[in-house]
């Protein structure tokens, strides 16, 4: 069989036998849109399929290859572990000597008063375990009745039962009978779309705040336990918070003995230029949510990272309930914790949080520089090693294009045209990017270039007939 015919059946077993996340479920199966890419190997920020096509991922897979493709030093942690232990569980008391060096180092990451870590595979079963720390917490505490959690519109937390309730991005619920019971939603802190006219930033955070004091007030503070947000909207858009917005949400959270799990999944271990994003923006979390730069996705691993105020209710609660009856059979899998302990260890010998911080702000430098100003750009935005860019039909009445037209698809897929993997944003025509933290300047100058050799004859060409 030839080399062609190989993949040709290759890529006809992946439309008869896998059922893709996120896909036109139908169409692909029946072949409508094209073969499946099937990704064939990778280094720094490029990867190559099946087919020698080579493409700068400038999303990072799904913002997590943080150290880029093709880093063998984790592959050889992981081979070297798989040769000594390939798994055991922690429950009752078990450990593994690379679960326990990384909890170590990850708590030395964490912002202060991180005590404890608890081991998953997904951001979305990582905040599944946050609602029943919170409501076991309560339960401890005698406080049947605090149990509500409050998430934002247009947060992403995840796409199980309870992590999907809490996004709040509404396609992610349709036909799936979410949001459950007792998941609140509020005010997205995105200025350009929710502020009145002429409100700045810092009123406007204000607003937000009230508009949460408001729900809690609703709803009775005695009923919530929870607040739980992205220090940056990630798949929601990619929103840096607006001026004094964690300044005035922090207070209303005090003020009602709400405690604040602060979702890092995408955030956290550099991408915004500092370890966290509560770092950076001067969050206080009770629960930190941390899961794809922990190994930069070379294998799966994610954590609940828990305060001391919250380990010390916990700790009493098995007095009260014995175990806690709370696990998954890979919690603290060895292989993905020796990735993690070799992740971790290369950001710190490379120094990416610092190199984050300095090519982000270049990153950042050059989007404005080379989009703000072009035809139907609503809004330039981003920190750190994240970006987006926004699209209007009327950049002077704030109009959207009609959804429909799928401008931000268009946009992608004319930048992949260019070899340089973006994505499109949910909730607007949105061209998103998250290079790996590795990018230097000379790779942002290149994304750049050609992301507007992409777009530019596309935006020039709509003209007045956009919306």
């Amino acid at each position: 069989m030839t080399a062609e015919l190989m993949l040709a059946s290759l890529e006809a077993a992946d439309r008869a036998s896998i059922l893709h996340p996120f896909t036109p479920l139908r169409a692909f199966a029946a072949g409508e849109m094209g073969p499946p890419r099937i990704i064939a190997g990778g280094s720094g920020i490029r990867i190559r399929d099946k087919r020698g096509v080579e493409l700068i991922d400038a999303f990072s897979g799904l913002y997590c290859v943080n150290v880029g493709y093709g880093r063998t030093e984790i592959a050889d942690a992981i081979h070297a572990q798989a040769t000594e232990l390939a798994y055991y569980h922690s429950y009752a008391g078990h450990s593994s000597e690379p679960a326990i060096l990384l909890a170590q180092k990850m708590l030395q990451w964490a912002p202060p008063g991180m005590a404890k870590v608890f081991f998953g595979l997904s951001g979305s079963d990582a905040n599944e375990t946050q609602v029943k720390i919170v409501w076991y917490y309560n339960n401890v505490l005698g406080r049947p009745e605090k149990k509500k959690i409050i998430s934002r519109l247009r947060g992403y937390h995840g796409a199980t039962i309870v992590s999907g309730s809490l996004t709040g991005l509404p396609f992610y619920h349709t036909a799936f009978d979410l949001p459950v019971g007792g998941i609140l939603h509020t005010t997205a802190p995105h200025h350009y779309w929710n502020a009145e006219p002429g409100i700045d930033e810092a009123a406007f955070s204000r607003r937000c705040a009230q508009d949460l004091e408001d729900l809690i007030q609703r709803e009775g503070a005695d009923t919530i336990a929870a607040f739980i947000a992205e220090p940056v909207l990630g798949t929601g858009g990619l929103i840096p918070p607006p001026h004094g917005y964690w300044e005035a949400i922090q207070p209303v959270l005090r003020k009602h003995d709400i405690l604040l799990i602060a979702d890092e999944v995408v955030c956290g271990f550099g991408r915004t230029g500092a370890n966290f994003g509560s770092t950076l923006y001067g969050i206080e979390p009770d629960l930190i949510t941390v899961a794809k730069g922990l190994t930069s996705a070379y294998a799966p691993l994610s954590a609940a990272i828990v305060h001391d105020k919250i380990w010390r209710v916990l700790e009493a609660g098995s007095d009260q309930f014995g175990p806690f009856s709370h696990g998954y059979t890979y919690s603290g899998h060895p292989l993905c914790a020796a990735a993690g302990l070799a992740n971790l260890q290369i950001l710190e010998d490379e120094k990416l949080v610092d190199h984050a911080r300095d090519t982000g702000a270049y990153f950042q430098q050059r989007l404005r520089q080379c989009f703000a100003q072009m035809p139907h750009v609503g809004e330039v935005r981003g920190v750190g090693m994240l970006g987006a860019i926004e699209f209007v039909a009327d950049v002077e009445a704030k109009t959207r294009f009609a959804p429909e037209r799928k401008v931000g698809a268009q946009l992608a897929a004319a930048c992949l045209e260019q070899g340089v993997i973006s994505r499109a944003m949910p909730h607007g025509d949105i061209l998103g990017f998250a290079p790996p933290l590795v990018a230097t300047r000379a790779d942002i100058d290149e994304i750049v270039d050609r992301v507007a050799t992409a777009i530019r004859p596309i935006v020039n060409s709509m003209g007045s007939e956009a919306a």
